[in-house]
């Protein structure tokens, strides 16, 4: 199968990554570029533990071809650097085993930065797009409003 040579920004540096077409950028983190923060789950866009940000906006990344990233600007939760929400779920005891706490962290840090005046319900709408299996929703919930609260 075909390869191409492409530069990904990914947490604000510029790699470059040899790519099948049919790549997903999931694959492409966690493999070639050793960024396991990602987590595959159910691979076809349900779960959300694959969620990263592009451009600010968060994205599954299971769903995306590496290819489609070129230009756009990649965040992981290894490229955060200490967001509030971090703080906020730990402060908050939003996880328990922690598998799916990357994709909720960035999610939430996504909500938090494009909605700064989010209510109730919109922050119940973005939960509704990641999937936690081991603990409830109020105490990831009670960690959005924690850090919107501060702004």
């Amino acid at each position: 199968m075909k390869t191409h040579t492409i530069a990904l920004n990914v947490n604000g540096e510029l790699r470059m990554v040899t790519v099948r077409s049919a790549d997903t950028l999931l694959f492409v983190l966690r493999g070639p570029l050793g960024l396991t923060g990602a987590k595959p789950g159910c691979l076809n866009g349900d779960c959300g533990a694959c969620t990263v940000t592009i451009d600010g906006r968060p994205m599954k990344s299971c769903l995306m071809l590496a290819i489609e990233a070129v230009g756009k600007k990649i965040t992981t939760i290894e490229g955060l650097e200490a967001a509030p929400i971090q703080e906020a779920f730990i402060e908050n005891f939003a996880f328990q085993c922690g598998y799916c706490t990357p994709g909720f962290i960035m999610n939430c840090h996504s909500l938090i930065e494009n909605y700064p005046d989010a209510d109730d319900q919109l922050i119940r709408e973005w939960l509704q797009s990641n999937i936690c299996r081991c603990t409830g929703y109020a105490e990831i919930e009670q960690a959005v409003k924690s850090v919107l609260r501060r702004k």
